[in-house]
C-alpha cells in the first residue's frame, strides 16, 4: 500500500485596525502540486475584538474553499479521462 502525504499550511494576518482577519491556505501535494485559497472573515465594527473567532472564520473559510477547488479538480480530471478512453478507441 503506499501512503502520501499532503501538508496544508495556514497563514492568518489581521489588518491594522483588527476588523479584517485574510487566512491563507496552501496545500503542498508531495508531488510538488501545489493549491492555494484565500478567504476572510469581518469584524463588525460593534463587537468586541476576539481575534481567535476571525481567526477561525477565515482559516475555515480558506479550507472550504481549498476542499471545493480540490473537489472541482477532480471532477475535471475523471472528464479529461473519460474524454481520453472515448477519443482512442
Amino acid at each position: 500500500m503506499q501512503t502520501k502525504q499532503w501538508n496544508v499550511e495556514i497563514s492568518i494576518t489581521e489588518d491594522d485596525s483588527d476588523t479584517v482577519t485574510t487566512a491563507r491556505a496552501t496545500l503542498l501535494a508531495d508531488d510538488g502540486t501545489r493549491h492555494e485559497s484565500v478567504a476572510h472573515a469581518r469584524r463588525n465594527p460593534g463587537d468586541s475584538a476576539v481575534p481567535d473567532i476571525g481567526d477561525e472564520l477565515a482559516a475555515g473559510r480558506a479550507l472550504s474553499d481549498l476542499s471545493a477547488r480540490l473537489l472541482e479538480d477532480g471532477a475535471q480530471d475523471v472528464v479529461r479521462l473519460a474524454n481520453s478512453v472515448h477519443t482512442s478507441r
